[in-house]
């Protein structure tokens, strides 16, 4: 890279960095949040409840987004590393491809939280914190199997190949659907977490499967736009099961579009992860393992009411 599109680069994150945060009070802690992008609501949430809590605790806090960008997620570590970041909690933008960011905080003496995705090594990170997705999977799963009464024909929407979430959801979804000769996969795809390519893919695949019973979508903004284009298809019947517990597929099981969603305890684990932040920076450790797993919740329309922003009310 030559030296001027270093300093773009440079320069680019650093505006990103003030635009989002202003400037920092001299000599007060701050901790740096990390997610993708705050289109999807799941990852607003683990940003606003992180920077909310860190600032209950006597915090400042950057809060920034990667948009799933390892490049820009590296810039975004170095303009932490630079400004003297006290901790940083991070969604991050890949297993593989985050681990050398989270390397490099550690070895600037930053303490890395991760929250919702693990890397694919130990002991760099000094906290991952991440929803039982295995557990989630096979309890949606076991709801959809419920719903279509164990029989009948159906098409997977799959996340993004590169998240390890998407392949563990995608795996605990079969070890359950698998099990049952009557339910027979006619269609599967992955739409990168997207409700527009959600929708596009699905329409597609529906003008050879019309007779689709179910669908089944690694995440809620893929099953809502699952829904919409089973709607448009006059097939708004068929039975739609997601995966997150968003406040837009809650409202859509309450409208009976959606049948059922399972919820991760985003705020939670956005809660968990400042707290052992704040933990490790005044006690010196957690106090708890690296690796740390939180059970996922069925959303029904017997339970919707119960639930808000990613967590009961």
């Amino acid at each position: 890279m030559n030296f001027r599109r270093f300093a773009s680069l440079a320069i680019a994150a650093c505006a990103l960095w003030v635009s989002a945060c202003g400037s920092a009070p001299p000599g007060k802690k701050y901790i740096a949040i990390i997610t993708p992008s705050h289109d999807n609501p799941f990852f607003k949430a683990e940003g606003e409840t992180a920077a909310s809590h860190a600032a209950e605790l006597g915090y400042r806090t950057t809060v920034n987004t990667h948009d799933d960008d390892a490049q820009k997620q590296d810039q975004l570590i170095d303009v932490a590393i630079a400004d003297k970041a006290s901790a940083i909690v991070l969604d991050n933008a890949g297993a593989d491809a985050s681990v050398a960011a989270v390397q490099k905080a550690k070895a600037a003496g930053i303490p890395v939280f991760l929250i919702d995705r693990e890397i694919n090594v130990n002991g760099v990170a000094t906290s991952q914190i991440v929803s039982n997705n295995y557990q989630g999977a096979t309890l949606g799963a076991q709801e959809f199997v419920r719903l279509m009464g164990e029989k009948g024909n159906y098409i997977e929407l799959a996340g993004r190949e590169s998240d390890t979430n998407a392949a563990i959801r995608t795996r605990g979804y079969h070890d359950v659907l698998d099990k049952y000769d009557g339910l027979k996969m006619v269609g599967h795809q992955s739409a990168n977490w997207s409700q527009t390519e959600a929708y596009q893919k699905l329409e597609t695949m529906l003008q050879a499967n019309r007779d689709v019973k179910g669908v089944i979508a690694g995440n809620d903004t893929m099953a809502l736009g699952a829904a919409a284009a089973l709607k448009n298809a006059g097939l708004d019947k068929v039975i739609v099961v997601g995966f997150d517990g968003s406040p837009d597929a809650i409202a859509s099981i309450q409208a009976g579009a959606m049948r059922a969603t399972v919820l991760q305890p985003a705020a939670t684990i956005a809660r968990m992860a400042v707290d052992q932040a704040h933990q490790y920076l005044t006690k010196g450790s957690t106090g708890v393992a690296e690796k740390q797993s939180i059970d996922c919740e069925l959303v029904t329309p017997a339970n919707a009411d119960q639930y808000g922003l990613f967590g009961k009310r």
